[in-house]
């Protein structure tokens, strides 16, 4: 598919030359800085080395006196508190991180994870049954809720309290809950409004360590739980998610939880020093990234909810020994095995499907339903539409009786917003700009898929179907060196705010050793001709059809990441090629 570049703004020059001086690095680094929005010393000082003390005061966010209050009431009274999630990644952390905290100060508290085919997503009536029948006073609600109006009424008929933590974008109605903590209400003034529903989650246990005159070295341990959620939920890595996944993932490299330990085991990114006896002693193969646990650590703990319950997730997560966490990651490995057989062959049918449909030619969207397709792949099955035919995407299934599905969007394009618009025909809808998910009765499929389209298309700009590459700078082959990445890795950790940079250079030659790997994978080494360097090994996934070209000897232009590559126990620079050109193609993209 034929992707856009484009060229990210540079920024101020003098801003820029004063940064390059006062930081003594190169040019193309303060261009970085300052295309991230710091203009000083002291901001960039902030930015390579984040500080906890620069956290955001907890008390800032709406009702959260109004929570450390009731909780710290229930803990008082001997009342008992259900800690209520979702049974995703950023759910099943959050309820991880406010059970064990609030454990060590009751015990008359228990956890509930909705089941996704009986319940399905949020706050369900028999979640308030249970709590009901079991006598909970409080249900503190995680990574949901914010929409439960008639849960919410139902539970006050019990005399149940609410505390609603939720990070989701809010109707104009709230639930009639005892205390919404959401960033995104409109009339919270949190600095912060792009927590994971874990990160709220953190707040609040923040401001009951604060109202209990706790030191916040204690809450340490629990911010391994918040990076995971960070990076799994895709929220912006900038501000304070920036520190919260900053130090997490030092946890995680150090001294992370038994549960996450054997997780990392089971994606075979860590052994134990001493196997034998389990000990919490581990080596890593390398340092851990927000991608390691988006594409590792996130889709195994999803996994448990996606085919069975997630409650195996936040017990994993609770594991008090990497003996009892293995036999739990066990059952979650295997459940994330037959994950991915679904995904795979519901892909493969959503895409013939597709392919053989001429009313999708043409379209802006793609609306998709499939009665027998498992429920808890319908969202990686969307995010793998997208990424195929770059639209936005809504994929169907039938569960108890609803057709419900997950939606995803491509970029800078408000799914959210085009749901909203055909909310009538819907009986469920949440999310967020990129992703979604919804419900309808069967009669209603059809006029959904064609006001959807409809609404779509009055709104989207053609360049947006069409995948776009951004690239930060230009940067010469020669300009690659050992300092040079030293400093451009402190800009980590990566994420949405903060991409990876990516590179261009033009007019770049094969060196006369590139080859074709795998099936279809490029392995070259380059130099730039008119440019005194030595050849700079490159890796090209998935873009073997330019070796012909590429073998004669043309000239080519290529976008690319810096990474580090170990072969043979050496380590050694080189390109992850992003993207290749041929021949040099200007920024307009005309020849």
């Amino acid at each position: 598919m034929e992707r856009r570049w484009v060229q990210t703004t540079k920024g101020d020059k003098k801003t820029i030359d004063l940064l390059t001086n006062e930081l003594n690095i190169h040019p193309v680094l303060a261009s970085l800085l300052v295309q991230r929005g710091i203009h000083t010393f002291e901001e960039a000082r902030a930015f390579f080395r984040p500080q906890l003390a620069n956290l955001h005061d907890p008390f800032l966010m709406k009702d959260m006196d109004k929570a450390v209050l009731r909780i710290t009431q229930a803990i008082d009274n001997g009342e008992k508190i259900l800690v209520y999630g979702d049974y995703d990644v950023d759910g099943t952390t959050a309820i991880a991180l406010m059970y064990s905290f609030l454990r060590k100060f009751t015990s008359n508290i228990e956890f509930y994870v909705p089941d996704r085919y009986d319940e399905g997503y949020g706050i369900s009536i028999k979640g308030v049954d249970y709590a009901n029948d079991n006598n909970f006073n409080l249900i503190i609600a995680l990574d949901c809720g914010i929409k439960a109006i008639e849960q919410v009424n139902y539970a006050n008929t019990f005399n149940i309290d609410f505390i609603i933590c939720d990070h989701h974008r809010p109707d104009e109605d709230l639930p009639k809950a005892y205390a919404i903590l959401d960033p995104k209400r409109l009339d919270c003034s949190y600095p912060c409004d792009d927590l994971s529903g874990c990160g709220v989650g953190f707040k609040l246990i923040q401001a009951i360590a604060m109202h209990k005159q706790m030191p916040f070295d204690d809450l340490l341990p629990y911010l391994d739980l918040v990076a995971v959620s960070i990076a799994s939920d895709i929220v912006s890595i900038t501000g304070e998610n920036r520190i919260l996944a900053y130090y997490g993932l030092k946890l995680i490299n150090k001294q992370a939880r038994p549960g996450i330990i054997a997780l990392l085991m089971l994606s075979n990114l860590i052994k134990l020093s001493e196997k034998d006896n389990l000990s919490s002693d581990y080596i890593n193969t390398r340092e851990f990234s927000i991608s390691d646990l988006v594409f590792y650590v996130g889709p195994r703990i999803n996994a448990a909810g996606r085919m069975d319950t997630a409650r195996s997730s936040v017990n994993i997560l609770l594991s008090e020994t990497i003996e009892e966490a293995i036999k739990i990651g066990e059952t979650i490995d295997s459940c994330n095995t037959e994950r991915k057989f679904h995904d795979t062959s519901s892909t493969t049918e959503a895409i013939k499907m597709i392919q053989s449909d001429e009313s999708y030619t043409n379209a802006k969207t793609t609306v998709i339903f499939q009665p027998n397709w498992h429920k808890g792949v319908v969202g990686i099955v969307a995010s793998r539409l997208t990424e195929t035919f770059y639209r936005p995407t809504i994929v169907f299934t039938l569960s108890n009786g609803l057709i419900s599905g997950s939606a995803r969007s491509v970029k800078d394009f408000d799914i959210y917003n085009a749901i909203e618009a055909c909310s009538d025909l819907l009986e469920h809808f949440g999310g967020h700009k990129f992703a979604a998910g919804l419900s309808l009765k069967p009669e209603n499929l059809e006029a959904f898929r064609k006001r959807f389209e409809e609404t779509v298309s009055a709104s989207i700009q053609e360049y947006q179907l069409t995948p776009e590459i951004e690239i930060d700078h230009v940067l010469k082959i020669s300009d690659i060196d050992a300092k040079f990445y030293r400093i451009l890795m402190q800009f980590a950790p990566f994420g949405p705010g903060n991409m990876a940079p990516i590179f261009e250079t033009r007019g770049v030659i094969d060196a006369g050793y590139s080859r074709i790997v795998g099936l279809n994978h490029l392995k070259l080494s380059i130099y730039h001709p008119n440019i005194a360097s030595s050849p700079i090994a490159c890796i090209a996934f998935q873009q073997a059809n330019h070796f012909p070209q590429i073998e004669k000897g043309n000239s080519f232009d290529i976008c690319f990441h810096l990474e580090e590559n170990e072969w043979n126990n050496k380590i050694s620079l080189q390109l992850n090629i992003k993207d290749i050109r041929i021949p040099s193609i200007d920024w307009d993209g005309n020849k």
